[in-house]
């Protein structure tokens, strides 16, 4: 039996998602350890996408699969009670054998949160990322709109990233204020590594006004990371949720609905690699 699931989590405390060799705290080997004891067995999970150590998830999505039956209530509030208060199973759903968290995920969304204001906030601290200088989102969307289409986003992935290929589909990029908070929110088909960061880190400048808007295709017709903006901070940065076929009966975010059919198109034929 295959199961699949969500995961809320704070990822403050913890080393990204990814299970490490080494000794430190990861999501991963929290949610694995905590379904393990349900399953009366060792669980290895399956996630649509790894995120750094200090980024954060509102429905990260996982599979595992396990030969013990439960009903799905059981499994959630077994598994919330032998996790973490800062990890939390929020659903969980039977799926086809041919469902895979990773490779059947036709689109994702990410959120980046910053705090524009001139002192850092005491309650937020590590779910935003604070910019001092006032920024002009309009002019972050203007520069975010030249991301639009599908692209070559060499010059924002990570110098280690492992993607077979830099070449993504962006579908929406949105920027808006909210007293004085800004929100990104970005969804593509796939993300390369640090690839939401280094647009941010890309962004701000035009925000601040170094940069005229245009700055943003400059970088990424470049495909030189050299020319892009700092990797911004993790800790504004959240695994917002994934799109996924609608044979598998998935509930998806109402944010994607926009894109539904362009991404469903897609899935005929791919271009691109995760």
């Amino acid at each position: 039996m295959k199961l699949a699931l969500g995961v809320e989590y704070d990822g403050t405390r913890y080393h990204g998602w990814q299970r490490q060799k080494n000794t430190q705290e990861t999501v991963q080997e929290k949610v694995e350890t905590a379904l393990s004891l349900l399953a009366s067995g060792p669980v290895s999970v399956v996630c649509a996408g790894r995120t750094d150590a200090g980024v954060h998830a509102f429905e990260q999505v996982v599979h595992f699969e396990t030969n013990k039956h439960r009903e799905m209530h059981q499994w959630v509030f077994g598994t919330n009670a032998n996790l973490p208060s800062d990890i939390r199973i929020i659903w969980i759903k039977e799926v086809p054998e041919n469902f895979h968290a990773r490779f059947s995920a036709a689109a994702r969304y990410y959120r980046y949160e910053i705090l524009n204001r001139w002192v850092k906030s005491a309650l937020r601290r590590h779910h935003v990322t604070t910019i001092f200088n006032p920024l002009d989102e309009k002019f972050m969307q203007q520069g975010a709109n030249y991301l639009l289409g599908v692209h070559d986003f060499t010059s924002y992935r990570a110098q280690g990233c492992q993607a077979n290929s830099p070449v993504k589909q962006m579908h929406s990029i949105v920027i808006k204020r909210i007293d004085d908070k800004i929100i990104i929110d970005i969804i593509a088909n796939a993300f390369l590594h640090h690839m939401v960061r280094n647009i941010v880190g890309t962004l701000l400048p035009i925000g601040t006004g170094e940069k005229p808007p245009e700055f943003a295709q400059q970088v990424l017709q470049a495909k030189d990371r050299k020319q892009a903006g700092a990797t911004a901070l993790p800790n504004g940065l959240y695994f917002k949720g994934v799109y996924y076929p609608k044979e598998y009966g998935l509930n998806n975010l109402d944010a994607f609905m926009p894109f539904s059919d362009a991404i469903e198109k897609n899935l005929v034929s791919k271009q691109t690699c995760l």
